[in-house]
């Protein structure tokens, strides 16, 4: 990356689609949008090696030296997601088997067994190949390892992958048959006469009559993003060999809306620098809460540390139910709010719009339409605005609270034979983080056995699967003067997905106070009345949904109790002291909204501030650096806004001094740049 700060701008390009002679004029046009970076050569493997160990580097030695004559940086890709035809012919082996037992055929993407030796072998190949004719190329900024792991597949369930599962395995519960009692104790497979005598007998969780073995379920999710991360580390290892000193990367996918099947707090230590590729779920009405929260945990994925958002859409995409176009300004309002959480650059995809292929109608940043349209007017206008914020890299966004989030936990939750379909922990995870985000408090995720000492308030939306080092993590917490706020079914099973002893909640019983004597889910579309604590909610009544239970306070205090449904009378929010802390539980499902008038009384036991004067839907982030400090407005509404700064600064896209008030224009964004303190 370049030694003067800047933020990185571009997106994935695909020249290999256009005569060579249309090169030129995108280069002109990206010296003119302001472009410092491409990825380039993501899905070019059939073209680089078009027969075994036959390579042909002609077309990408002079695409590289041409953006190297203009002044722009290479992102470059491992084609690595997608082999060619030839290899799936002498190999068809290597494509992926569903767990009904279909092999997948080749002619979209990513289909790919990665416990596949042939595939191991062609990776290696390949990316040996490319680091070794272009680890001393001047346009070379990055490597670019595959293409999103785990979209649209993440794990195969071939005889291969079944051996390698088994190797797995015996690495996690150990050799011979010691490991082997391990793992049935592990899997609980005395249940239903599951029971393994040998390590043959192991395999695949293949489709069953009926619920499968959620052990067995479980490790092999585990297993499968191990699978993937092992092939990223080869290549990785490879380039770093061949390539040092340079970065080396790949997009991931956190936002819970786009994958599920990547354990992504273990992948965040694997690579250089943490990328993102985001999209919204663009038929929600307030889209830029799931952006939010995307960059939030991409950003804790990376420790804190800076990352680059490597693709978004200019506009529509191509491949939701309903592909809902960027209103005017949002291009730029949902780049630069990227940015603000964390992401030091806007990258796209893509360049040039495809006339062919499977996203031939997904937006780009030079459309179909060219450069007389509002599409291109706004990419060049980011790109200045994007010049303009240079300094800005390097700097880290800062976090008022921490939200808990694993992934194993997520997994396990959503194997079949829960109390209720309709309880799902990324819809919790998404309610809790909106009602925040309605307190214009900044998240930081964090794993479940993480230091949380910095933070005045921890919220647990759903932790089904919950340690005893994080049962132990979270009274030290509280203990120590934390704030802690947990949602239902939570701290239920440990990590082998067996119920901990004693009643529910399992390890966080001690700490909030209370045991749940039953699970009492609701039907579809009923609700629970809640009544509130005349002296600590005024009365206040809130409605639950989904869920119920009877909660049997052990020294907890009742804040809002079941007015009616099948727990009338017991407690239904609660909040229990201990040593120097709090801790609140909440045993129903409720609104966002709602669920802001419980951590309203949270945020005041965590003495974090009221930020009422901020308006709904206007994003007020705070990114720091050694040098400066800066405060980013995001306004997402159709009026003007004011906002407070903290003190006197200067205002970088429009050069403006500014004291007291920020003036943030409707769908606009402002950054001052704060004098020092």
């Amino acid at each position: 990356m370049p030694s003067t700060p800047r933020l990185a701008f571009g997106g994935d390009y695909n020249p290999e689609q256009w005569p060579e002679h249309v090169w030129a004029e995108d280069m002109a046009l990206m010296r003119e949008a302001g472009v410092t970076m491409v990825s380039v050569g993501i899905f070019s493997w059939a073209l680089l090696e078009p027969e075994p160990g036959v390579h042909d580097f002609g077309w990408l030695d002079r695409l590289l030296d041409l953006l190297h004559a203009n002044g722009i940086a290479a992102d470059l890709g491992t084609p690595t997601v997608v082999p060619p035809a030839w290899f799936y012919q002498r190999h068809p082996e290597a494509l992926p088997v569903t767990k009904d037992g279909q092999r997948l055929a080749f002619g979209g993407r990513a289909a790919i067994c990665h416990s596949s030796p042939a595939y191991r072998a062609a990776v290696t190949g390949i990316t040996t190949a490319l680091a070794e004719r272009y680890a001393n190329h001047p346009a070379l900024a990055m490597w670019h390892v595959h293409n999103e792991y785990g979209a649209p597949v993440s794990a195969c369930y071939c005889d291969t992958s079944a051996a390698d599962f088994r190797r797995w395995l015996r690495a996690r519960h150990g050799e011979g048959l010691d490991g082997l009692a391990r793992l049935n104790e592990a899997w609980g497979t005395t249940f239903w006469g599951q029971r393994y005598t040998e390590w043959t007998q192991v395999g695949a969780p293949l489709r069953t009559p009926t619920a499968g073995n959620p052990g067995q379920q479980l490790d092999f999710a585990r297993f499968s993003s191990d699978a993937m991360l092992a092939n990223f580390t080869a290549e990785r290892d490879i380039l770093h060999r061949l390539s040092p000193g340079t970065p080396v990367t790949t997009n991931f996918m956190t936002a819970l809306s786009q994958c599920s099947s990547v354990d992504y707090w273990r992948w965040g230590d694997e690579v250089d620098l943490v990328t993102n590729d985001h999209y919204l779920v663009s038929e929600a009405e307030r889209t830029h809460v799931n952006l939010a929260m995307a960059a939030d945990l991409t950003r804790s994925v990376a420790g804190g540390a800076p990352w680059l958002l490597l693709e978004h859409s200019t506009g529509a995409v191509n491949w939701q139910p309903r592909n809902i176009a960027k209103r005017p300004g949002e291009l730029g309002r949902n780049s630069l709010a990227h940015v603000a959480r964390g992401s030091d650059g806007a990258m796209f995809f893509q360049w040039r719009a495809s006339r062919f292929g499977a996203e031939k109608f997904h937006s780009s940043m030079l459309p179909h339409a060219g450069t007389d349209s509002r599409m291109w007017r706004e990419v060049k206008q980011l790109g200045a605005d994007l010049t303009r914020l240079g300094e800005v890299a390097g700097s880290r966004t800062v976090a008022d609270v921490a939200v808990l989030w694993d992934w194993h936990s997520w997994w396990a939750q959503s194997l079949e034979w829960r109390p209720s379909v309709d309880h799902r922990a990324d819809e919790r995870a998404d309610a809790f983080y909106e009602a925040l985000y309605d307190r214009h408090l900044t998240v930081d995720f964090a794993h479940p056995e993480a230091d949380l000492s910095a933070y005045p308030l921890v919220v647990v939306p759903a932790l089904y699967l919950a340690t005893t080092a994080t049962g132990a993590n979270l009274t030290r917490y509280v203990e120590n003067g934390g704030t802690l706020v947990v949602s239902y079914f939570s701290g239920i099973v440990d990590e082998h997905d067996t119920v901990h002893p004693g009643p529910h909640p399992g390890v966080l019983r001690d700490v909030l106070g209370l045991t749940v004597e039953e699970f009492l889910p609701l039907r579809a579309g009923e609700t629970v009345a809640l009544g509130g604590d005349a002296g600590r909610t005024g009365g206040a009544r809130l409605t639950g949904e989904v869920w119920a239970e009877a909660v049997v306070a052990q020294g907890a205090e009742t804040v809002w109790h079941y007015a009616d449904g099948p727990a009338a009378g017991g407690p239904a929010v609660t909040r229990n002291l201990r040593g120097a802390g709090a801790a609140w539980y909440l045993s129903t499902r409720l609104s966002p909204a709602q669920l802001g008038q419980v951590l309203a009384l949270a945020c005041a036991d965590a003495r974090l501030p009221d930020r009422a004067e901020l308006p709904r839907d206007v994003e007020v982030v705070l990114r720091e650096g050694p040098e400066a400090a800066y405060l980013f407005a995001v306004n997402h509404n159709a009026v003007d806004a004011k906002v407070p700064v903290p003190r006197p600064g200067t205002e970088l896209l429009t050069d403006e001094r500014v004291a007291g008030r920020l003036g943030v224009p409707a769908g606009g964004v402002r950054v001052v740049r704060l004098d020092p303190r």
